[in-house]
């Protein structure tokens, strides 16, 4: 094969390509029945911690913590699952992060 006349030019570097590995790693944060908290407790706590969270959307959460024993209240970056987690147990909520 014969040799190009002209070098190949580098590409520029538009997107950085990860292993998955390191900051901002998907998390969630699992909230379970104490029966130690009002609905409303909760449902504060909630809307306090998590960015965006609605007070209707806290009151379903609630209501599957409290019927079903736990939920699934938060889906995303690690260290920010790892901050809601904290505020949240802060509260005497019993969570976990996975």
């Amino acid at each position: 094969m014969p040799k190009p006349s002209a070098p190949f030019a580098t590409p520029d570097v538009t997107e950085e390509a990860g292993t998955g590995s390191g900051h901002g790693l998907e998390a969630r944060v699992i909230v379970y029945n104490c029966d130690c908290h009002t609905y409303q407790q909760v449902i504060s706590l909630l809307c306090r911690y998590i960015p965006g969270m609605s007070s209707s959307y806290a009151f379903e959460l609630a209501y599957r913590i409290d019927h079903e024993g736990e939920a699934t209240v938060f889906e995303g970056e690690a260290e920010k699952a790892e901050q809601i987690a904290s505020g949240l147990a802060g509260g005497g909520l019993r969570v976990a992060v996975q």
